[in-house]
């Protein structure tokens, strides 16, 4: 079947957004219905109407304490020189917690005060005024009274007080439906398997959940290939059987992005892109009274835009506020540059170090989903602000409890994957302690230590002039700081190659003279410090290497290059072409170690940490990953004051 042709859109529009989002609710115009659902089900629910008790709590006057019930007047007289004697069904009777009290007592004496005679008979020795110990009727809940209005989202407390009061049964909002439609000819539902050409499809379910927690009800629709007959049929069909659609993918210029023209085509279109990066390319319009929002496939971009304009929708049709995450003001490590004209939404990872709070970016990429899983927090640059520099003290909304940021070691520096392993046997020991990471290279995380943004850097720096690993960098970039350098790894460098080798690749020289592709790391890397120095020992300069700027920032990745491309060949560390299941070829074996200031070495978390890297469940379990050596039980190297 052939598919219509709709001319490309290729400038999208720069609509702010706020007012697109006011133009959004502005044309929001739902039949909100109520249903009644048993109390111990509203969990999460927001009610629909005020609230009302049918009952008080307690109904009765209650005792609240194990003891006998009196007449307060009858025990006046008791005193210790003069104790009052009580005869059972007459003067008193026994209570315990919770109890009704029979008329005509009216005060409970605790059974601690009361002094047995015989099975009929107590004396007691202090008066008791009325009423004391005695839950009057309604103490808690009183009949009639409001419990709570129209707009409550139900907790599990408040599931306590509607079945003491007898509400067994409340109105509540019924869920807004969402319908959630991903496109794409190259989307799969993960099953297990890939192939080539094609992406696994977890925006739709990422997006399900979100809906989900924001009192929703998702509903994820059978992957809709590009053809736009078939996507105007799925929106049809999903605006007569929901409150809200969204449209995944196809929503910006493209050739095949036919959303903006199939919702205009259908019904209106409100905005085609609003002022932000990420999540520039939106559409937001209507088709036959409901909602359509058509989000970006990058994940990034979905989700913020689904925070941005969702989530409100669903909000409005609940009737109750958006909630607002809480704030924390901390000094940023690296200058971030924003974009004139448009707000910047940066991901953020923050550290608690030397007292104060330290924020670095994440990577910005609109695809780059664990940007978001890593990130603590997220800084909001406004249209009219080119950025912030380094030092300089910001505001970032937390994604993330700031307990749990308070407590983690932050890791700077060049990437290795025990750092993750080690991270996990430190939860093992102190489930409140975590490593955070950043992978900028080794020379990035020394200067990390020395401008206090980091706990611990790891760094693999190779001197060419000594041919010593690290210690010369201290001296040079560190001097008189009072740092400690801790022997952590010795591992394995080699060449990166296609399984089976197929360009046979044995030495530098060969990279130059088989024309490889060479994947490198980045400035300031371990890895990019030693194959600097191989070029040199083989008389090559940087310009003979194809490919020698095309930069990954982990080892991972350039293993996972390597892996997709015949010609292409990298230098890292064993592990990482274990973990791809590529071809190794060792070079050389390396110092990889742990940088620290003094004072967090011997501090008790930095202890902690020495105690879990000496730990012989870490070494095994390293051990086990191939191509490393811990350093056993090695002495710290002290740098700086004596």
């Amino acid at each position: 079947m052939k598919r219509a042709k709709y001319k490309r859109k290729i400038y999208l529009q720069d609509t702010p957004r706020e007012e697109a989002l006011q133009e959004l609710l502005r044309n929001f115009n739902p039949e909100r219905q109520v249903e009644t659902i048993p109390s111990t089900q509203a969990l999460g629910r927001v009610t629909a109407a005020p609230i009302f008790a049918k009952m008080s709590s307690p109904h009765y006057h209650a005792s609240a304490m194990d003891g006998i019930a009196v007449k307060a007047e009858e025990t006046f007289a008791a005193h210790e020189q003069n104790p009052v004697a009580l005869k059972l069904n007459e003067g008193f009777v026994y209570v315990n917690t919770g109890n009704e009290i029979p008329s005509p007592y009216n005060a409970v004496i605790m059974i601690e005060y009361v002094q047995e005679l015989d099975e009929e008979t107590v004396e007691i020795i202090e008066p008791a005024s009325p009423w004391q110990h005695i839950r009057p009727i309604g103490e808690d809940i009183v009949q009639e009274e409001m419990l709570f209005p129209q707009g409550h989202k139900v907790r599990p407390v408040d599931i306590g007080v509607l079945l003491a009061s007898q509400c067994i049964e409340i109105p509540v909002m019924k869920k807004p439906v969402v319908s959630i439609i991903p496109t794409g000819d190259e989307l799969v539902f993960p099953n297990g398997e890939t192939p080539p050409g094609k992406l696994v499809e977890f925006n739709g379910s990422v997006m399900a959940n979100y809906i989900h927690e924001w009192g929703g009800e998702p509903q994820l629709t059978s992957i809709v290939n590009d053809e736009p007959e078939d996507i105007k049929n799925v929106l049809l069909h999903a605006v007569d059987h929901a409150d809200i659609v969204i449209i995944n993918a196809g929503s910006s210029a493209g050739s095949e992005d036919y959303t903006v023209h199939i919702i205009e085509e259908l019904g209106e279109v409100y905005t085609h892109g609003v002022a932000t990066r990420p999540g520039k390319p939106i559409v937001l319009g209507k088709i036959k009274d409901k909602l359509v929002i058509g989000v970006p496939g990058y994940p990034v971009s979905a989700y913020l835009d689904l925070e941005w304009f969702v989530q409100p929708l669903v909000c409005d049709y609940l009737q109750v506020p958006v909630p607002k995450r809480p704030t924390l003001k901390v000094k940023l490590g690296r200058r971030i540059v924003g974009t004139m004209g448009a707000e910047d939404f940066i991901r953020m990872s923050i550290g608690h170090v030397n007292g104060e709070y330290v924020a670095n970016p994440l990577p910005r990429a609109a695809g780059v989903t664990m940007s978001l899983v890593k990130a603590d927090g997220m800084l909001h640059i406004p249209s009219q602000i080119l950025g912030f520099e380094q030092g300089e003290t910001v505001e970032v909304e937390l994604l993330k409890p700031i307990e749990e940021i308070s407590q983690a070691i932050v890791f700077n520096g060049s990437h290795d994957l025990t750092i993750d392993l080690l991270s996990s046997h430190l939860k093992k020991v102190n489930t409140s302690t975590k490593i955070i990471s950043s992978h900028v290279g080794s020379m990035a995380g020394l200067m990390a230590i020395k401008k206090g943004e980091a706990h611990v850097a790891g760094v693999h720096l190779l001197d060419p002039e000594s041919n010593t690993y690290n210690i010369p960098y201290i001296k040079r970039f560190l001097a008189g700081e009072e740092v400690v350098l801790y022997p952590f790894l010795k591992r394995q460098q080699g060449w990166f190659v296609a399984k089976g080798n197929p360009m046979g690749i044995q030495s530098i020289k060969d990279i130059t003279d088989k024309k490889a592709q060479f994947v490198n790391r980045q400035k300031g890397a371990g890895t990019r410090i030693l194959f600097d120095l191989l070029l040199k020992e083989a008389g090559l300069t940087s310009e003979s290497i194809i490919g020698y700027n095309r930069e990954m920032f982990s080892h991972l990745s350039v293993a996972a290059e390597v892996k997709v491309d015949e010609e292409a060949i990298g230098l890292g560390i064993y592990s990482a072409a274990k973990t791809m299941d590529i071809d190794f070829i060792p070079v050389s074996d390396e110092s990889y170690d742990l940088l620290m200031t003094k004072e967090f070495y011997e501090s008790q978390a930095g202890q902690g940490l020495v105690s879990v890297i000496q730990s012989e469940a870490f070494k095994q379990d390293v051990a086990e990953i191939g191509g490393y050596l811990v350093v056993d039980h090695p002495e710290p190297i002290y740098f700086g004051k004596d």
